[in-house]
């Protein structure tokens, strides 16, 4: 299997909306590949939470689905160590974007072969949601005694996202 690219060349966002249709049985794209992230809501459901905060992009950009599943591992395993319990984290994207891509041949005739299709559809391979400039990626939830782990866990979660982010506390 071929490696993945790297997420500079799919973050921005000049790319046609395309995604699955469910409803027409013919489609450009005839199988979509799996979502890497399966868990949205982490900790516990508690309505008598004092804070809020938010992880907001400062950019428009578009996240792999690879990328959002990184940034929750690395929080939760932050926050779980730390604060067992006492915390509600939601990711709030769901990855509807899929990314095709166009295979380039190696070897004798690639040439002919990579010149043929100037605008060629591609193969689907992963998915991506396209953020737009201060829409919010991550809410967690969680008491003021316990603001700075909250904010600690936000910030490693950042660190996974191609976008620069801020914090926005809401009390």
């Amino acid at each position: 299997m071929a490696a993945l690219r790297p997420g500079r060349s799919m973050r921005r966002i000049e790319r046609p909306w395309t995604r699955y249709s469910s409803k027409k049985t013919k489609s450009y794209i005839p199988t979509l590949p799996g979502t890497k992230i399966h868990v949205f809501n982490m900790g516990e459901q508690n309505p008598d939470y004092d804070v809020t905060l938010n992880l907001v992009a400062e950019r428009p950009v578009q996240i792999r689905d690879n990328a959002l599943e990184a940034a929750r591992v690395v929080a939760q395993k932050f926050i779980e160590a730390k604060l067992p319990k006492g915390y509600f984290m939601k990711f709030l994207l769901y990855p509807y974007q899929v990314i095709r891509e166009k295979p380039l041949a190696q070897g004798a005739g690639a040439d002919r072969y990579s010149m043929g299709m100037k605008l060629a559809f591609g193969k689907p391979t992963s998915r991506a949601v396209q953020v737009k400039q201060g829409q919010t990626i991550v809410r967690m939830k969680t008491f003021k005694s316990n603001i700075v782990i909250a904010k600690q866990a936000l910030k490693r979660a950042a660190g996974k996202l191609p976008t620069p982010t801020r914090i926005v506390v809401e009390e």
